[in-house]
């Protein structure tokens, strides 16, 4: 049985491309390309492009329950405090459970 690693990943900006790196247990590289325009027009940091970035990935991964919220919360860079104000921000719930699930838990609780 493979016991899980926690795996960091970064964004590292060769020219107008962006790479996100797995590391730990070798690399893997997702590459993105923006026009040099698209990156002047945003007018921020390249510290802060790679943090929005993550976090947008992270917020969308879990929106798509792709990710559970402490795998989000990691990938994003954040806490997992830190990460679900963010997704109350973005009025995202931190629970998928529906009205359903909810009375079905009182019915088996009773």
């Amino acid at each position: 049985m493979q016991k899980n690693k926690a795996v960091k990943l970064n964004l590292i900006k060769k020219s107008t491309k962006f790479e996100l790196k797995r590391i730990k247990m070798g690399t893997q590289t997702i590459s993105i390309d923006f026009p040099n325009d698209i990156l002047l027009a945003l007018n921020e940091s390249e510290n802060d492009l790679k943090k929005r970035i993550k976090l947008a990935l992270a917020i969308q991964l879990y929106k798509l329950e792709k990710l559970t919220i402490g795998k989000a919360s990691q990938l994003s860079g954040l806490t997992r405090l830190e990460f679900e104000k963010e997704l109350s921000i973005n009025k995202i719930s931190i629970s998928n459970l529906n009205k359903e699930d909810v009375l079905s838990d009182i019915e088996k609780l009773k």
